[in-house]
């Protein structure tokens, strides 16, 4: 009996030093995160809810520093600084990265996607999967998808009711090929400008419109130079939350399964919290702008008008991978 007593007591020391090991893996360390959007954005509440659970699973040990509304630069900046390591984590538009690894121009494809449903199908799969394995010969290294939404048009000039409604508008997108090419297609004048130059391009009357989330809409307060919102659904955004390859591969197993936990469980929370948001900002959005709907027929008249520009590229990103991505989502679509 008293030898197996002492059997017993040895263990649990054992499994108390085996314990106690386990949680000297974890340093006491400080990460810079960062991100375009402004506090109170929900991909800043899910940065925030992110730290949070960093710290708890750390034991406090390690802190996650948020610096929202582009204090740390650009895109095209942070990009640059996270790859050399002198930020340690951002969030941005997921097509941003198709300069890194031109596969993610899928994500900027027009009506790739009906619904939030498919894109989480989609991106939490094997097609999510092999974009971010692509990131670490980029010095980059994959922790989430967040939601920034599907994007939306408002203009000044008139409502949008029909494909040929967008014809003659000269709308301001995103400085990408892609969207410069969807929105000349449909017979606008695209303006590819930074969102810090838009409102006053709109006020001053030199672009008509642009297209956004309706939670950007709302934050910026386009509607104050706006009259008509369109609920056009045109492409999806998801934002790539990254880390730098350089801090990643400072950390230990232990560090690094605590960001992915976080990580995970930041993903889901956020993208509740960014979807709700949406339909608040819309209500909100809808005392003041004059609100339309395309009707799903004049979705398919644009989705035929566009398809030279998915044609094109398809062939940039890769044919068959265009085609894996295509599969993936009839996949999704009929599973529903």
């Amino acid at each position: 009996m008293k030898q197996s007593m002492k059997w017993m007591l040895a263990l649990a020391c054992g499994a108390l030093v085996t314990a106690g090991a386990a949680q000297a893996q974890v340093r006491e360390q400080t990460f810079r995160w960062t991100t375009a959007n402004p506090e109170g954005h929900p991909i800043v509440t899910g940065g925030h809810k992110f730290a949070d659970l960093v710290a708890q699973k750390s034991g406090g040990k390690m802190t996650v520093k948020l610096f929202p509304g582009a204090v740390l630069g650009g895109d095209v900046q942070v990009l640059s600084a996270v790859q050399g390591g002198t930020i340690d984590m951002f969030s941005m538009n997921s097509g941003i990265l198709q300069g890194q690894v031109k596969e993610f121009a899928i994500v900027d494809f027009p009506f790739l996607f009906n619904d939030a449903k498919e894109a989480d199908a989609v991106l939490d799969g094997p097609i999510g999967k092999s974009l971010a394995d692509k990131l670490p010969e980029k010095g980059l290294v994959h922790l989430a998808y967040f939601d920034l939404g599907f994007r939306q048009m408002t203009n000044s000039k008139r409502s949008i009711k029909t494909a040929d409604d967008i014809a003659g508008l000269k709308m301001r997108v995103i400085q990408s090929p892609i969207y410069i090419d969807t929105f000349n297609t449909l017979g606008a004048n695209a303006v590819p400008m930074s969102i810090t130059e838009v409102y006053t391009a709109m006020e001053q009357k030199t672009i008509d419109g642009q297209e956004n989330p309706f939670t950007v809409i709302e934050a910026n307060k386009f509607q104050e130079v706006q009259k008509f919102l369109a609920a056009t659904r045109h492409v999806y955004n998801p934002q790539t939350m990254a880390i730098s390859k350089k801090t990643w591969d400072r950390l230990n197993k232990d560090e690094q399964a605590i960001l992915l936990d976080a990580a995970k469980e930041a993903q889901a929370y956020q993208r509740k919290v960014s979807r709700d948001a949406q339909d608040v900002a819309l209500a909100n959005l809808k005392k003041t702008m004059e609100y339309t709907e395309l009707p799903p027929a004049e979705v398919v008249k644009i989705r035929a008008k566009l398809k030279p520009v998915i044609d094109k590229y398809s062939t940039n990103v890769g044919a068959e991978f265009a085609k894996q991505v295509y599969t993936e989502v009839d996949k999704v679509r009929a599973g529903k």
